[in-house]
């Protein structure tokens, strides 16, 4: 098999960051991890060549992928076993449809809630930053961490109106994703590129304690759970109680 030469650059916390790391594994390449500092990541990548602000940015024997979907498509050729995606058209469709759905809806959803909950709360933010490198001490990164939350805030539009509707919206897509398991579309024996998307998105609203009873129960939780089962991050409950009332997160 042949070697090759990997660079993830991640942020900590970051749910497309984690999907990432976890295919780099499941494909069983060896890479280095680069932690960035939100916000500031932005401008990292940027200085680094690559042709967008985000996260997850790979470097892959001097090519540069960015997006866990690009990511996933781009491992998926160098090496096609274990597979991201089913050999059969229609079922990678249905995978395909449901990976697309967990970058472009649920991500988001999740990212917004997240900034929302440790706007209120910046103390959490150390304990999503478990293991990472990012040049300075954590404790310190953390005490001077507010204008980074308040832009990464901003950046993810994570306003009360959004996360409100969000939180009200939070159990349909709950309810989306015990179908597909239901159906097959995930939670197979094999974990497939939309478990992995969809999986660490479930992960990090199950760090919010207000969120993690009531998604923990159902078949979504469960699948998360296998996806990432050591994701980092506590948040305590934060989020205003009338924002999570019993009919938003039951299912």
């Amino acid at each position: 098999m042949r070697r090759v030469k990997a660079t993830l650059y991640v942020t900590p916390g970051s749910h497309p960051s984690r999907t990432a790391q976890i295919m780099l594994e499941l494909k069983g390449i060896d890479y280095k991890r680069v932690d960035l500092m939100p916000v500031i990541s932005k401008a990292a990548v940027r200085g680094l060549r690559f042709p967008h602000d985000t996260v997850p940015a790979l470097k892959l024997d001097g090519r540069r992928i960015q997006g866990s979907r690009e990511i996933a498509r781009e491992l998926e050729s160098l090496r096609p076993v274990p597979p991201l995606y089913p050999a059969e058209p229609d079922v990678r469709a249905a995978v395909e449809r449901a990976e697309t759905w967990g970058d472009e809806s649920l991500q988001p959803v999740a990212r917004r809630i997240f900034w929302n909950a440790v706007k209120r709360d910046r103390s959490p933010l150390a304990s999503y930053a478990e293991g990472a490198r990012l040049g300075i001490p954590i404790g310190l990164a953390v005490k001077t961490a507010a204008p980074i939350v308040a832009l990464a805030a901003r950046s993810s539009e994570a306003s009360d109106e959004n996360v409100r509707a969000d939180l009200s919206a939070l159990p349909g897509m709950l309810k989306r994703i015990d179908d597909w398991i239901a159906d097959g579309v995930l939670g197979g024996e094999q974990l497939n590129a939309a478990d992995l998307q969809i999986g660490t998105g479930v992960r990090l609203l199950m760090t919010l304690r207000d969120l993690r009873d009531a998604i923990g129960a159902r078949p979504a939780g469960e699948l998360a759970m296998r996806v990432a089962p050591d994701y980092p991050g506590d948040t305590p409950p934060i989020l205003p109680p009338t924002w999570l009332e019993p009919r938003r997160v039951a299912r």
